[in-house]
């Protein structure tokens, strides 16, 4: 497609259009209850433990206070703290009120059926890959998760992909052993079958969008502040 048929597509609008889409995903995925991702697994384990005894802290919360943690972590690696690193945590509490609503409004849908959580979990995926793939295209800081990983790579100069891949691993094990001390060696919470589809599809689905996203649309900044997010 030549760049003149292309759609415009603001940069900033890839900026909301892709957490809510990445919210209802993870709603989706949370209520189909086949796994979440190794990313946000750590999180939703230790929001299933601690709402029991604090029934506010939701799974929105466990995201951002968790993503505050690893910003925190960051800097001390870093030995600095971007202004980078606080809008980051200003998209986690965004998304994690997002998230909120979203598994408030999924949780009306029956899950009784097999067929309806597979329907659910199925479409979560290429829901979740679209998302990321709109989240790549806007300058506004991403989550910690994703800040954390472009970090390390870049301070020591490894690949992203194999940073990438070490930060889920680790968060993968972390998943399985808070799952173990809380609930005991019988249960997986969060970490499930479906955990490990996600992982091995992922990656493919982003690109595949990403690729679809560059042919239809031609993304551009409505505003001037991409220099704000880039120190």
């Amino acid at each position: 497609m030549k760049l003149s048929e292309k759609k415009l597509f603001y940069s900033e609008a890839a900026y909301p259009a892709g957490l809510v889409l990445l919210a209802i995903s993870t709603a989706l995925a949370e209520r189909a209850d086949f796994g979440l991702s190794t990313v946000v697994a750590p999180a939703y384990i230790l929001h299933l433990k601690i709402s029991e005894f604090l029934p506010f802290f939701t799974f929105g919360t466990a995201e951002y206070t968790l993503q505050a943690l690893l910003l925190i972590i960051l800097g001390i690696i870093m030995g600095r703290f971007r202004r980078s690193y606080l809008f980051s945590f200003v998209t986690a509490v965004i998304y994690g009120l997002i998230l909120d609503v979203c598994i408030g409004m999924v949780s009306n849908i029956p899950a009784d059926l097999f067929a309806v959580r597979i329907f659910m979990f199925v479409l979560s995926l290429p829901l979740g890959a679209f998302a990321i793939a709109l989240l790549f295209h806007t300058y506004i800081s991403p989550e910690a998760y994703e800040v954390f990983v472009a970090e390390i790579a870049g301070k020591y100069g490894w690949k992203l992909g194999i940073v990438k891949t070490v930060y889920d691993i680790t968060s993968c094990v972390i998943s399985v052993l808070l799952s173990f001390a809380f609930f005991g060696f019988m249960h997986f919470n969060g970490i499930k079958a479906g955990t490990f589809i996600n992982a091995a599809l992922n990656g493919v689905l982003i690109a595949f969008f990403t690729r679809q996203l560059h042919h239809h649309y031609e993304f551009t900044d409505r505003f001037g502040f991409r220099k704000l997010f880039e120190k």
